[in-house]
């Protein structure tokens, strides 16, 4: 059988984990590391797909769970797949629904067949299986697939942790023979909480089962992130080193740097977007909640130092207005500018690796961000 996919490391930083690669997939090639927007209803929220690429993007993350509810993989699959359904011809990875599933703890219920769960739009019952996971994500035809996962909580005891991430590699097998999609990959999830000899067992066995990634779950669910970077210390390294190695729901931009620092190479996350609506943007000497009433008479650019769009246009005064008067321009310069500055991000994080400068730039960028 054909691979679905090739990743290539092309350059390895001599004083970190840190690497370059190229992942080719069915529907073009991507940079690594790389940040995933998410799209979690096939659209990354007020952006078309031309302007995602002109901003630099080059792969998108859609939501198995939401697309299931509405509009339903059939009707996906009759329109010709996620990718023209939704006018975006470059790569899209699918997650398995399991982090919704999880984060649903109200209206779920896990056994081992799967999860029973209600659902938030209508309060419908629906059991979702590995199994069905699986053929949901190929009638969606996405390039990357996930493999069905249970994510634990944070906190939570070593017995709750050890349980879930039994049943995520029982869960994996699963998914492993319910694939049937030879264009598609499939990726495992790397479970085990915070507990070191759990995410070493979950590594060791996920990794002989020779999926085509690494997806590492489980984090950045409400655990501090020195916890995270010591986890990813000690996991990073068991995760087979001729794959991607995907850091799961991390975007803020000193996460992206220790995790690029420590090996991996995809990332994916709502904050970006997300923060951009409630009128938060990211800038070169940190957040700025472009909202408040401070810059109601400030007429300098989101970001002095940024060439986006939004940047060379318009002023913080005129970016508030639109914000505090609802106006639908508002939120989409403030989206455009985070995600500008995101993909601008990974792009220098890679120039750095590749001239063996990342831990410098690193000390650079974060010393002035969080001013």
């Amino acid at each position: 059988m054909p691979e679905a996919i090739k990743f290539r490391v092309i350059h390895q930083d001599a004083q970190t984990r840190a690497r370059l690669g190229v992942l080719e997939t069915p529907h073009g090639s991507v940079q690594t590391p790389v940040f995933m927007p998410v799209g979690t209803q096939a659209s990354v929220k007020t952006m078309t797909p031309e302007e995602v690429r002109a901003l630099g993007g080059e792969i998108i993350l859609s939501n198995t769970y939401h697309l299931y509810l509405r509009p339903g993989p059939e009707l996906i699959q009759k329109a010709g797949g996620l990718h023209r359904f939704m006018g975006w011809d470059g790569p899209i990875l699918t997650d398995s629904g399991g982090y919704q599933v999880f984060s649903l703890a109200a209206l779920r219920r896990i056994t081992e067949e799967g999860v029973a769960f209600r659902s938030h739009i209508d309060g419908s019952e629906h059991f979702l299986t590995p199994e069905r996971a699986t053929i949901i994500q190929e009638a969606l035809g996405a390039d990357i697939a996930m493999a069905f996962d249970e994510c634990a909580p944070y906190p939570c005891p070593y017995e709750h942790a050890q349980a879930a991430m039994e049943r995520t590699t029982r869960w994996a097998h699963r998914c492993l023979k319910a694939h049937t999609k030879s264009d598609q990959a499939l990726f495992a999830i790397i479970q085990g909480s915070v507990y070191r000899d759990l995410r070493e067992q979950s590594a060791k066995e996920l990794g002989e089962l020779d999926f085509d990634g690494y997806g590492i779950g489980g984090l950045s669910v409400g655990e501090p992130k020195e916890i995270m970077y010591e986890v990813l210390d000690y996991t990073v390294p068991l995760v087979p080193p001729d794959k991607p190695r995907y850091l799961m729901g991390v975007g803020s931009p000193d996460c992206l740097l220790e995790g690029v620092e420590r090996g991996i190479d995809m990332f994916d996350c709502v904050l970006p977007t997300r923060i951009a609506r409630n009128g938060t943007v990211f800038t070169s000497r940190g957040k700025l909640v472009v909202r408040n009433a401070e810059y109601a008479g400030d007429f300098s650019p989101l970001d002095p130092e940024c060439g986006c769009y939004a940047c060379r246009r318009f002023t913080r005064a005129y970016i508030r207005h639109l914000l505090k008067t609802n106006e639908i321009l508002g939120i989409r310069l403030t989206t455009i500018h985070n995600l500008y500055f995101i993909f601008k991000l990974m792009n220098d994080i890679r120039e750095a690796v590749r001239h063996g400068r990342l831990k410098q730039f690193k000390e650079e960028f974060l010393k002035k961000f969080s001013l």
